[in-house]
């Protein structure tokens, strides 16, 4: 099955490009389009192979959010023209990623069971388990790597360092919990836990916005909320939709992105349940089916779509 790799576009009026880890970003004066790959990436290392309709799940989850919580902050979203682009306001990003946890999981429950009772300066109490709710969520933020490794870093960092100033830490920190709130809220609604997530701001002109993609399983982690309580009693695995299956899939074998690991083979099995499990997501998170986009060519299908929308707004 197709998926999309790479793009390698030349727009009219295109100043720069960018290929992040997922995503490829054309630079325009005022605006950026975003076009959502299939690439996936875990331990901030991007594997071999893309999983078919990962980057159409992701933008179009992200667009869904964003426009549910445009009146919690401003958001950078303009127009979404292709099932795997966003196009909007082109902003300067902060560098920090503000990380919220409701549940002791994943990197959290990591440092956890190592002995640590403090993540990023935020105390954490004794005598919790794997996957319990924390007594309220905390901010965990970390630096935004450009390439390699994000890393933890502690609101006092962030303000001694001078990545943020402590007006606009004050109101990133407000955003981030509002935003959370309402994402569990979304998430309750569809018979999901929202466990824990990220979300990353930049400013133009004065004024902060949302920007980047949300509550999405490439930045969030979300639990099932039937059967959470029991499983929890009975020390079992949570079922969850979120990447942490192919981070476990990858420990497993071996692979944590540290220096001179191997990724395991990503066989054809594995990338169809991957890529199952991003449409799962998608439909449990949204109560709607999934249609697929279609996938004959891709890159020319995008190609033309952003094209039309710079000729008709750019």
């Amino acid at each position: 099955m197709n998926a999309l790799k790479n793009t390698d576009f030349t727009f009219p009026g295109q100043t720069n490009f960018y290929r992040g880890k997922v995503r490829d970003v054309y630079s325009f004066a005022n605006y950026l389009v975003m076009v959502a790959s299939d690439r996936i990436s875990a331990f901030d290392v991007v594997l071999p192979k893309p999983i078919p309709f990962k980057g159409q799940v992701l933008n179009q989850i992200a667009a869904k959010n964003l426009l549910a919580t445009k009146d919690i902050v401003p958001n950078w979203l303009l127009a979404t023209p292709d099932p795997n682009v966003s196009i909007g306001v082109k902003c300067d990003a902060y560098p920090v990623e503000m990380v919220i946890r409701g549940y002791l999981a994943g990197h959290a429950w990591r440092e956890y069971r190592s002995g640590k009772r403090s993540i990023c300066g935020v105390p954490m109490p004794e005598g919790m388990k794997e996957n319990d709710k924390l007594p309220e969520p905390i901010i965990t933020p970390t630096t935004k790597a450009k390439e390699g490794h994000d890393q933890d870093i502690s609101r006092e960092d962030i303000l001694k360092q001078g990545l943020v100033s402590e007006d606009e830490y004050i109101k990133l920190e407000k955003y981030t919990r509002a935003l959370f709130a309402k994402g569990s809220e979304m998430a309750d609604k569809q018979g999901l836990i929202l466990v824990d997530t990220k979300y990353e701001f930049g400013s133009k002109n004065g004024v902060i916005y949302l920007i980047d993609e949300i509550h999405t399983p490439d930045s969030s982690r979300y639990f099932y909320k039937e059967g959470y309580e029991e499983r929890q009693a009975k020390g079992e695995a949570q079922k969850q939709l979120s990447k942490e299956f192919v981070r476990q899939w990858l420990i497993a074998g071996g692979f944590q992105g540290q220096e001179g690991q191997k990724v395991p083979e990503m066989t054809d099995e594995i990338i169809d349940q991957i890529s199952n499990r991003y449409i799962e997501l998608y439909e449990s998170f949204t109560g709607d089916h999934f249609v697929k986009a279609g996938t004959e060519n891709i890159s020319l299908r995008i190609e033309q779509n952003i094209t039309n929308w710079i000729n008709s707004n750019g």
